[in-house]
């Protein structure tokens, strides 16, 4: 029963992801570009069918949910046998059943081994007069074929649903083929539009296809903005997970995306910290061999494979002759396409293309990776930066690994070095953001649109509101940090105070007390100062800030709420920039801040607490009185 219940609790999660909700209202400055925009959507958001025309042909993507559910109660019967037998660990039974109807399901979407297309399938609409917005919505009533509609409605408010395209590819071929497709649409677009130039807004799988597409057909000047949000250029890390059956899903990750999504003003995820699904993973990890023959030797699949671990996925699951040619393409892609991308960005830019990519990091991958992302695709494999291993960040002292003329490329909280990115200087780092979330933080909201409309901001450097490295400020973060009179999540040596923000849209908040670790700061709390959504308050501290550059230290502001969980906290990690660099340290260090609870616990409590999901509440609790204690006492 409690398997079947947190089954239900999973897609009830992931449904309300899924849901869309309103966004504090930001402006775009600066003048409106004449370009029409072509969106490159995420990952199979392509109708495909098969047989002779759109009307009378099969849809083999884009099902009919109704087919599917009638499939799903004809083996009602099996999948319940399948579910008890699962109760006592035998997980082969219902991912059989659930095998054998993907297979059937699925079948006509089958690669060869060689990663051909075992069936001939068409798109959906491949011209662009039949792809535009304004079409589509006087063609049919629902939004079938237009994509990433949410955002499409606001780019409509700048420049009419006439002037919005939306892109298919055959998702199921790799990153160089559906940049050909991109390429042939660019041209009718153009043709379409009368434009000499569109600007493309692309989204994770079609933040890839983009890059490809710009390094293989940026010289040809087609393009004014390229706007990457949340892209896997260089692949994301769910799908090694996936492919390998190596999956550990990390639930309180997982709440933390679905709080998120929803943009809910209560705090669930340090509460389900010592949860473990792991029958998730069981079921996961024994389905994926079963349908790998199905979906398997989709080429766009081991394009997502990130290049540390693609030799050992291709060792492990092709075979060299029957997917040569397979093989080939996707080696093309990681060793020399990919390669090539910094070069190829680099000469678009100076042809007087922008090019800007805006990825989430500070999240580990849901399904078990322990690498920085965006709970999907890894920070590294979105933007080519060097980053520290997820829970951890770089020591002290830590030099970047290129110089770029003097401008620091280290995150604040120490755990990113943009220096090696594809675009050191076109890149946004936004440190809480999830996948597909940018358009419900209005900092990245704002910053995409102001970089597809308008030709305003050509760098991290042209507008100090958008600074590189940036704290999510989506609702579900409940408060905001900075140091008074520094940039974002930098200290120098003038701040005298930090400056918290509510930044949620319906619920109050006050400030119950602030822990900083790694320096020793008094600050002043007023707990009776309750702050609406937006508003800001002003806390001074004293304490020393030293003349060092280069460490980091950790601010924890807790709060006090109106809801259902009425207390909680955030961390963020601040970079000290008041003098000399300290003396590099190797290696990297945990970025768990140390607060007063932790010193009343050794290390066997230290485990029992985590393991039983308790740690969370008895340190909020502890450190709350504790401040107050030694306030008060002082």
């Amino acid at each position: 029963m409690k398997k079947l219940l947190c089954v239900i609790l999973s897609v009830i999660m992931l449904v309300l992801s899924c849901s869309s909700f309103a966004t504090a209202a930001g402006e775009v400055k600066g003048d409106i570009t004449e370009y029409p925009v072509i969106i490159v959507p995420g990952y199979s958001s392509t109708n495909l069918y098969y047989g002779d025309s759109l009307e009378t042909g099969e849809a083999v993507w884009g099902l009919d949910f109704d087919h599917v559910l009638e499939r799903v109660m004809s083996r009602i019967a099996e999948l319940g046998i399948g579910l008890g037998t699962f109760a006592f660990d035998n997980a082969d039974y219902i991912t059989d059943v659930v095998a054998e109807e993907m297979q059937v399901l699925f079948e006509k979407l089958r690669c060869n081994p060689d990663g051909t297309s075992a069936y001939e399938l068409h798109l959906d609409y491949t011209k662009a007069e039949d792809k535009n917005n304004a079409v589509l919505m006087e063609r049919y009533d629902s939004n079938i074929y237009r994509q990433e509609v949410e955002i499409s409605e606001e780019i409509a408010e700048y420049i009419g649903h006439e002037n919005i395209y939306n892109f298919s590819c055959d998702f199921r071929m790799g990153a160089e083929f559906c940049a050909g497709q991109l390429n042939d649409f660019v041209q009718s677009v153009k043709e379409h539009s009368g434009k000499d130039k569109v600007n493309l807004f692309a989204v994770s799988h079609g933040g890839q296809v983009t890059a490809t597409y710009l390094a293989l057909y940026g010289h040809k000047g087609d393009v004014d903005n390229a706007v990457l949000t949340i892209p896997a250029i260089g692949g994301a890390g769910i799908a090694y997970d996936a492919m390998m059956a190596c999956v550990e899903f990390d639930e309180e990750c997982l709440v933390r995306f679905v709080e998120n999504g929803t943009m809910t003003e209560e705090n669930y995820n340090w509460l389900v910290k010592a949860q473990q699904l792991g029958f998730v993973d069981t079921l996961l990890n024994a389905l994926f061999p079963k349908i790998f023959p199905t979906i398997g030797y989709w080429g766009s699949l081991w394009d997502f494979i990130p290049i540390d671990k693609y030799e050992e996925a291709k060792a492990t699951l092709l075979d060299e002759e029957e997917s040569e040619r397979l093989i080939e393409i996707s080696d093309r892609f990681h060793y020399e396409i990919l390669a090539s991308m910094p070069e190829k960005f680099a000469e678009c830019i100076e042809n007087g293309m922008n090019i800007s990519i805006l990825a989430g990091t500070g999240n580990r991958v849901v399904t078990g990776m322990p690498a920085n992302s965006d709970a999907i695709i890894t920070t590294a494999a979105s933007t080519g930066a060097t980053c520290a291993p997820y829970g951890t960040r770089f020591a002290d002292g830590y030099v970047q690994v290129n110089a770029c003329g003097g401008k620091d490329k280290v995150s604040p909280a120490m755990d990113i070095d943009a220096s090696t990115a594809y675009l050191p200087d076109n890149t946004w780092f936004v440190d809480g953001l999830f996948h597909g979330m940018t358009y419900k933080d209005n900092y990245t909201r704002v910053l995409m649109f102001t970089l597809l409309l308008t030709d305003r901001i050509t760098d991290v450097y042209s507008d100090p509101e958008f600074p590189q490295f940036h704290y999510s400020t989506n609702a579900s973060h409940t408060v905001h940090t900075s140091f008074s009179g520094c940039d974002e999540g930098i200290i120098s040596g003038g701040a005298n105070s930090i400056v918290v923000q509510n930044t949620c849209a319906n619920s109050t908040v006050n400030i119950a007390a602030v822990e900083c670790d790694g320096l020793d700061l008094d600050f002043k709390v007023n707990p009776f100062v309750s702050l609406a959504p937006g508003e800001k308050i002003e806390i001074p501290f004293t304490g020393e800030i030293p003349e060092v550059s280069n460490k980091a230290v950790n601010v924890t502001v807790y709060y006090a709420m109106d809801t259902v969980t009425p207390l909680g906290y955030r961390t963020q990690t601040f970079k000290i920039v008041n003098g000399d660099a300290v003396e590099e340290e190797e290696g990297f260090v945990s970025i768990e801040p140390t607060t007063p609870f932790d010193s009343l616990l050794d290390h066997n409590l230290n485990v029992i607490l985590k393991t039983l999901g308790l740690k969370e509440v008895f340190s909020m609790l502890y450190n709350i009185m504790f401040f107050w204690y030694d306030f008060l006492t002082f």
